[in-house]
């Protein structure tokens, strides 16, 4: 025979929830009374409070390994690779002449990369190296910050300099100036202490009869070893990278042309193939005349 509960009626069921919330009789609050409940609140209060402490403890210990300046542990290449300017989708260097929409972009992208090179601010932040050497600051045992940075001169830059230049970086002619420069790795010394430049070549043959000619400023793409090496952002406050200007003085119009930049330097190997930015850049340029 099945014994069927007695139903409690919804008066009897809140009566009870009372009771459970708060019991007169026993002074008990949700089923304990004050002094359990004190005693769970300084369990967690000591628990929590012991893993916070530990935490703190853990993470001072670590910023004590951890330079304000330099990385510890650097999650870039050893290889330092190369990127252009202006800095495009894709890497396309795409001039309609006819177009100043589609060149004008190019130049005001140009003359905010190059203002911190004007001679007057290289003059007043940077200093005058000596060429063919590495500008090293060591600490020797006392923090040298920030550290100085060598001038790299807008002027150095020639017809590429944009100063004066009428032709807007040679971009309205369809002689456009493309700007090759070195990705930054602390204290890296580029060129083993030998001379290192820049060269450009088209990818294919095809390429290459159609690229035409070219001049390089500073001349033949030479980077001085003054500029190098880098400590780093915080260290190297006002560092300037050296640039490479390239200006193109004939492509073949309305053509698609592959071209290929790389950097000839002891240190520096530009022929691996799992890296395509390797000491190297491959943009494609175009110029079309209508």
């Amino acid at each position: 025979m099945v014994i069927q509960k007695e139903k409690k009626s919804c008066g009897q069921v809140v009566e009870e929830w009372k009771e459970f919330v708060w019991n007169p009789r026993t002074h008990q609050f949700m089923g304990r009374t004050g002094t359990s409940w004190a005693f769970i609140l300084l369990f967690y209060l000591v628990f929590y409070g012991f893993l916070t402490a530990m935490f703190t403890l853990t993470m001072w210990v670590m910023l004590q390994t951890v330079s304000d300046h330099t990385p510890k542990y650097q999650d870039r290449l050893a290889t330092p690779g190369l990127m252009i300017r202006p800095k495009t989708e894709n890497l396309d260097v795409i001039v309609n002449i006819s177009d100043t929409e589609s060149w004008d972009q190019h130049v005001q992208k140009l003359n905010k990369f190059l203002e911190p090179y004007n001679n007057s601010i290289q003059a007043q932040k940077n200093d005058v190296c000596r060429p063919g050497r590495y500008y090293e600051q060591p600490d020797n045992g006392v923090l040298n910050y920030p550290k100085r940075a060598c001038q790299f001169n807008r002027t150095q830059l020639g017809n590429c300099s944009g100063i004066g230049d009428l032709t807007y970086y040679g971009y309205s002619t369809g002689k456009p100036c493309v700007f090759i420069k070195m990705n930054r790795v602390i204290n890296f010394y580029a060129g083993a202490n030998q001379s290192m430049n820049v060269t450009c070549a088209g990818k294919r043959d095809e390429d290459a009869e159609n690229l035409g000619h070219f001049v390089m400023f500073p001349a033949n793409g030479n980077i001085d070893l003054m500029y190098f090496p880098y400590y780093g952002k915080k260290f190297h406050v006002n560092y300037t990278q050296p640039l490479v200007a390239v200006k193109f003085l004939n492509v073949t119009p309305n053509v698609e042309v592959n071209v290929e930049c790389r950097i000839n330097a002891a240190n520096i190997a530009t022929d691996d193939e799992r890296d395509k930015f390797a000491g190297r850049v491959a943009f494609k340029l175009r110029i079309n005349k209508t």
